[in-house]
């Protein structure tokens, strides 16, 4: 559970939606896939699209994200993605 302010996590969630729905996604709707639905699972996202999604993370947010956080429990959903981004800008600081 991270201690980003509802805003801050509503605006990482915004950010991420937008970049996959264009990105993987360009001719649905930004809310085509639940917070919940499985990237992989749905077909949202394949793994070369995990990198594209990785990339776009780690410059959007200012974060490394190490090899052993590339897994499905922080990357698979959006939620499991915004909460993840939230624990990294935590440990991060001010």
């Amino acid at each position: 559970m991270s201690n980003l302010s509802l805003d801050r996590k509503n605006e990482i969630e915004k950010a991420l939606r937008k970049f996959i729905t264009e990105r993987f996604l360009p001719f649905t709707a930004l809310d085509s896939f639940g917070e919940t639905d499985s990237f992989l699972e749905k077909g949202i996202i394949d793994s070369t699209g995990i990198l594209e999604l990785l990339e776009f993370i780690e410059e959007k947010f200012e974060i490394r994200v190490e090899d052993e956080e590339v897994v499905p429990d922080n990357l698979d959903s959006l939620v499991k993605l915004t909460d993840f981004i939230g624990r990294k800008l935590d440990h991060a600081g001010p």
